[in-house]
């Protein structure tokens, strides 16, 4: 019976982390692909919103990420 309620457990946390990592990948291509949009339409030379807007999302994430983890139960 104990390794049906790790199995289960090991599960919930699996389903976690895949939801975590599509989150995470959803949102860089997102940002890239408004990165992209942004410096067609503002016309900067250099591509400052592909560079900038993925480390926003990635900066955010790892904070979400530490809130999330760091609560007291």
């Amino acid at each position: 019976m104990d390794t049906q309620k790790s199995s289960s457990g090991n599960n919930g946390l699996l389903m976690k982390y895949a939801g975590l990592t599509m989150q995470v990948m959803v949102g860089l291509a997102l940002a890239v692909f408004v990165g992209i949009k942004l410096d067609k339409w503002l016309s900067f030379k250099t591509p400052l919103f592909v560079w900038v807007l993925p480390l926003l999302v990635i900066i955010v994430m790892i904070w979400q990420i530490i809130k999330d983890t760091s609560k007291k139960k």
